[in-house]
């Protein structure tokens, strides 16, 4: 199954089943492949939500007006590349229908994603309910690490969930 690319390639990850998932709590579960940021994707970003700000798209003033020596992304371009990074690396749930982005309990900004540096995201599995609608909610701690930074873009705990196949009861 193809779950993302990587620099034009597909990449494969298997499912896992509940069971899997249920035994992963607490642990890492995945680490994303790097991934550049580049000043295209930025104003792309700046584009599709109307945040132009000279910080994210103007090159020269940046250099000039901040102490970041350049353009920076979007804070809210850094988070979204989860999904991305989430396809990248890790593994779909078995007989899982659909996954929807359930929200955050906690996010925070802590370092800026200079123009041309990459990023990546650990993975460690938090929690997981089950619903007995069928729902699956995970909960995970994920950090977005900066190449060559101490300080990582981003943490946070993020919810999604999974809708699986019920199993037919037994008569």
């Amino acid at each position: 199954m193809s779950r993302g690319r990587r620099q034009g390639e597909n990449i494969a990850v298997e499912p896992i089943s509940l069971d899997v998932l249920l035994a992963s709590v607490g642990k890492e579960v995945g680490v994303s492949p790097w991934r550049e940021v580049t000043q295209t994707m930025i104003d792309q970003f700046a584009d599709a939500t109307d945040d132009h700000q000279f910080i994210h798209c103007d090159p020269e003033r940046a250099k000039n007006e901040t102490p970041f020596g350049g353009t920076i992304a979007h804070g809210f371009l850094s988070l979204s590349l989860l999904s991305a990074m989430t396809f990248e690396t890790m593994p779909p749930l078995e007989k899982g229908k659909m996954g929807v982005n359930h929200g955050f309990d906690s996010l925070r900004f802590l370092a800026p994603v200079k123009t041309g540096t990459r990023i990546r995201t650990r993975f460690v599995l938090a929690d997981v309910k089950v619903r007995p609608s069928g729902w699956v909610q995970t909960a995970h701690e994920v950090t977005i690490e900066i190449e060559g930074s101490r300080k990582p873009a981003l943490t946070a705990r993020w919810l999604t969930l999974t809708l699986i196949e019920r199993q037919p009861e037994a008569a």
